[in-house]
C-alpha cells in the first residue's frame, strides 16, 4: 500500500512539473495538442448573388420532406429543402457562373419566415477553383438584410471563419423563387 502511495505521489509530481513548464514557457502545450499562433491571417471579401429557383421545369431547389402540418402552416414550418443553386458575379441569371451553393434549407419558424441553412458555397472561377466555405445558421429571410456564420471552408478557404451578410435582391412572392446578394468576409491563416 505504501509503495501504491508512494506511486500515485510521483505520477502527480511528473505532472505537476509539467504543466508549470508549460505555463513558463507559454507554448500552450498538452500532451495531446499543440497550439501555434503564427499571427499570418487572410482575409477575402467576396460578391456575389445566389439564384435559388423552386418553380419551373428546372428548379435548383426541391422539397425533400415536410411534416403533416406544413401544409397548414403560412410559415411553412417543417418544409425541407435540397438546393444546388448558382451563384453568379451578378444579379441577371445569364451573368457569370462563379460556383454553386450545395446543402439544405428548411423552415424553422412558426411565426416568421426563419430557414436554417446547411450549405456549401463552393467556387469554380479563378484562384478559388475547388475552395469552398460552409454556412449554419439561421436565415431570417423575410428581413430585407440578414447575417449568417461561416463555420469552415475547404481549399483556400480551410479553416476559414467569418460571416455572410445576405440581401434580397428579387423575390417573386407567388413562387417563393429568389436571388439574394451577398457579402462575405472569410477570414483564413496562411
Amino acid at each position: 500500500m505504501a509503495r501504491l502511495s508512494l506511486i500515485v505521489m510521483l505520477i502527480s509530481l511528473v505532472i505537476t512539473m509539467a504543466s508549470a513548464q508549460s505555463q513558463e514557457d507559454g507554448s500552450n502545450q498538452v500532451g495531446w495538442a499543440k497550439r501555434v499562433d503564427t499571427g499570418k491571417e487572410v482575409v477575402t471579401n467576396l460578391h456575389f448573388y445566389f439564384h435559388d429557383t423552386v418553380s419551373g421545369k428546372n428548379p435548383s431547389a426541391v422539397r425533400v420532406a415536410q411534416a403533416n402540418e406544413t401544409t397548414n402552416s403560412l410559415t411553412l414550418f417543417g418544409a425541407l429543402l435540397m438546393a444546388d443553386d448558382p451563384l453568379t458575379e451578378g444579379p441577371d441569371p445569364s451573368s457569370k457562373l462563379v460556383g454553386r451553393a450545395r446543402g439544405l434549407y428548411g423552415s424553422a419558424a412558426q411565426t416568421e419566415l426563419g430557414l436554417i441553412m446547411v450549405m456549401s458555397y463552393c467556387f469554380t472561377e479563378g484562384i478559388y477553383n475547388g475552395s469552398s466555405f460552409s454556412i449554419l445558421g439561421l436565415n431570417p429571410a423575410i428581413n430585407p438584410v440578414r447575417e449568417m456564420s461561416i463555420v469552415g471552408g475547404t481549399g483556400l478557404f480551410r479553416l476559414a471563419r467569418g460571416y455572410a451578410i445576405a440581401q434580397t435582391y428579387w423575390l417573386d412572392p407567388t413562387t417563393g423563387d429568389a436571388i439574394v446578394g451577398y457579402n462575405v468576409t472569410v477570414a483564413t491563416y496562411i
